[in-house]
């Protein structure tokens, strides 16, 4: 017991560390920031949505240098190929005119790969990247090429830019663990924006986490317990996402078409046991649950023709749920 309570500790002190380094670059929006962070120690990948400018690539490349990881990024756009993301099989002549076919692999085999720009790739490059965020595996001719653990997908997209977009499909909006919105900044963080932008020099990024430590730390996640009471209060909130469900408040039987699929419930629990590492417990609270439900559910409801023409979002919803699902 002594030794897991060794391993809490640590966790939080690295966990702050993280937060501290990236916050030198990255301004304001501390809890955008312990989401993704929540992403990568749970395991998951993360869906970055925002206006341009608003920092969502300067957020995955500050997380990159903050950690000793390789880092790789793809520009998705329409000409984008699925070899350009997973690798390809090259041929090669050595001195002796001996050929030999090796494989080379692609960007997608770094531990923290940045997709820019998602939704500009075709659909047939985006279903590139579902085998390698759910089964940690790129197959390419039969052979099973495994990726390197730390592995973490942060994809992000414009929700305003349409013309030569293509939409991701709800198969892949299920590999998410999060969907996020980076918002503006206000005029207090636009400031210090301006000063670290403008002015002579900037702070540097140090490297603070290495693999073995990340791995020590996404280790620790599981460890922490959740009450059964708690676990199921998360599965009624998923349950009651699905219209067809005993728990549907009346906005999900009226306004949705599908509800969100079991990974949600994963995803609320593992975010919930690392917000309640974070803040000095070893158990998950119903609060913790709560807190991880708009961003484990919204991107996997799917509103029904009612719901997109009454102007309906699926956040409102999920809000809606939470008030209505309540902890028995």
């Amino acid at each position: 017991m002594q030794l897991v309570k060794q391993q809490f500790s640590e966790f939080r002190q690295h966990y702050e560390l993280l937060l501290e380094e990236i916050g030198k670059v990255f301004v304001g929006q501390r809890d955008l920031v312990e989401r993704v962070l929540t992403c990568l120690l749970s395991g998951g990948h993360v869906l970055l949505e925002g206006m341009p400018g608003v920092g969502k690539t300067l957020l995955v490349k500050t997380l990159s240098q903050t950690l000793d990881l390789d880092y790789a990024r793809i520009q998705c756009t329409p000409d984008l190929m699925p070899s350009d993301v997973l690798g390809t099989n090259m041929l090669y002549e050595d001195e002796a005119g001996h050929h030999s076919i090796r494989f080379e692999k692609g960007p997608i085999f770094a531990n923290i790969v940045l997709a820019d720009e998602v939704n500009r790739a075709t659909p047939k490059t985006q279903s590139a990247f579902l085998e390698a965020m759910q089964e940690r595996r790129v197959t390419l001719l039969g052979k099973g090429h495994p990726l390197e653990e730390p592995f973490m997908v942060l994809a992000t997209q414009n929700p305003i830019e349409m013309e030569g977009t293509y939409r991701l499909p709800e198969a892949q909006l299920d590999r998410f663990f999060f969907k996020l919105t980076v918002k503006r900044p206000d005029v207090d963080e636009l400031s210090r924006v301006m000063d670290l932008t403008t002015g002579e020099g900037g702070p540097s990024i140090r490297p603070v986490c290495p693999r073995e430590t990340v791995l020590e730390m996404s280790n620790a996640v599981r460890k922490v317990k959740i009450a059964e009471d708690v676990k199921r209060y998360a599965l009624r909130l998923v349950l009651g996402s699905d219209p067809e469900g005993e728990e549907a408040p009346p906005v999900v039987k009226r306004c949705v078409k599908y509800g969100a699929s079991p990974r949600a419930a994963q995803s609320m629990i593992l975010g919930g046991k690392v917000r309640a590492l974070y803040r000095g417990r070893y158990n998950v609270s119903f609060e913790d649950i709560t807190e991880m439900a708009l961003p484990s559910l919204a991107h996997r409801v799917i509103l029904n023709f009612e719901g997109e023409m009454s102007g309906m979002t699926a956040e409102k919803i999920v809000k809606d749920l939470a008030s209505a699902v309540r902890p028995e």
